[in-house]
């Protein structure tokens, strides 16, 4: 089904609109928090309001599902207390022992959890490159391998692995597939459009958009058995998101479309503009020719390639720590997809065994002035270049 059909309006629309209808008793267009965590029985002992407890029940939570649902072309989607709680709960829903197929190049926090959690749970785990489909057809077990785990863009190198591509391999061998675009977003990619059968978000990131709710969420094609095992896991763990969370989360994602696509201009015209600096080896975003994941890029992600880059400094690690410190646009802080540009070096966040360069600094592209960015990222690059020596 195309995407016109699926979707009665533009996602600029539905995403401005929010719930789409005032609230019904004080007819206010700004919907209320829901803070109650008990509801009423009748006379008779059942639930009329269709409500019993906790967040999983509550009106200002099921509001951001819905929405989140409508946005990926889902039939439900549920909201965590976290990106790491809503990955998590995918893993211990499946079925024991399971073989778990995930990508090399993904959030450091989950592939080290993945590494270490996973055996724990019986489970076995195998990381190779998902951007190679025939590493992914090599690395799978038919009959065996239980899900297939992709990130993409992945974080921070902005590789790219072609979702249908790797959704029919995994399919065919009688595996899921789960698609971490929290850095696409649904505004330029809809995973579940091309085969994957959960799509999970750190809404933490672009689809809060101001760095003050942490929340995750997961949307599915359809509501399966191992969808429901997760509802039950997120139940019996308490990993709902809080209502009030909830609100700020519906706030944010009302400007999803403009922020997002504002994000991956700003971020396509720095990329451009840097290519060829002399402090830098190298300049990492999917909408680059240059880049080896263009052309999946273009297939998958449509109307522009997201607000993440990275830059490579010349003169390893002291450089790049050197142009952090210099920047004054740019905060150096962890996490990405908010309304202010951050700068991290994200290898010395990482730690030991992490795959990321050391060169390396991750651009979370911001809704700043473009030449107001690109000349703070300038003058931070030249006290660099004495370094290299």
């Amino acid at each position: 089904m195309d995407h016109e059909t699926r979707m009665p309006h533009k996602m600029r629309t539905l995403v401005a609109q929010g719930p789409g209808a005032a609230e019904p008793v004080t007819k206010a267009l700004s919907s209320p928090i829901h803070m109650s965590t008990t509801y009423l029985r009748d006379a008779d002992n059942g639930y009329s309001g269709g409500r019993i407890y906790g967040g999983t029940d509550n009106p200002s939570v099921q509001q951001a599902e819905a929405l989140v649902a409508t946005l990926e072309g889902a039939e439900d989607a549920l909201m965590f207390g976290s990106g790491m709680a809503a990955a998590s709960a995918v893993f211990q829903a499946l079925e024991k022992p399971t073989h778990i197929l995930a990508s090399r190049a993904m959030y450091y926090g989950l592939q080290s959890w993945l590494a270490e959690l996973g055996p724990r749970s019986g489970h076995s785990v195998s990381f190779v490159d998902t951007s190679d489909l025939d590493a992914v057809r090599t690395a799978l077990r038919t009959g065996k391998t239980g899900l297939v785990w992709i990130e993409t863009p992945s974080n921070p190198m902005w590789t790219l692995t072609d979702i249908a591509g790797v959704a029919e391999i995994a399919h065919a061998a009688g595996a899921l597939l789960c698609v971490d675009s929290t850095v696409s977003t649904p505004i330029f990619t809809r995973p579940l459009e091309l085969g994957a059968d959960i799509v999970v978000h750190s809404a933490t990131k672009y689809l809060n958009g101001h760095s003050d709710v942490v929340a995750g969420a997961l949307a599915t094609a359809g509501r399966t058995a191992i969808w429901e095992s997760i509802r039950r896991v997120r139940a019996r763990i308490g990993a709902s998101l809080g209502p009030f969370d909830a609100w700020l989360l519906m706030r944010g994602m009302r400007t999803l479309h403009v922020r997002v696509a504002a994000q991956a201009r700003t971020a396509a015209i720095l990329a451009d503009r840097l290519i060829g600096h002399p402090a830098l080896s190298g300049v990492l975003y999917p909408g680059l020719r240059s880049h080896p994941g263009h052309d999946v890029a273009r297939r998958q992600m449509i109307g522009g390639f997201g607000g993440m880059l990275s830059i490579c400094v010349k003169g390893g690690e002291p450089a790049a720590v050197a142009v952090a410190a210099q920047v004054q646009l740019w905060k150096r802080a962890t996490s990405l997809g908010g309304i202010e540009s951050l700068i991290e070096h994200r290898a010395s966040i990482e730690g030991a065994g992490t795959p990321c360069p050391p060169n390396l600094l991750r651009l979370s592209v911001g809704l700043e002035d473009i030449d107001d960015l690109f000349l703070d990222l300038i003058q931070a690059l030249g006290p660099s270049v004495p370094l290299l020596g």
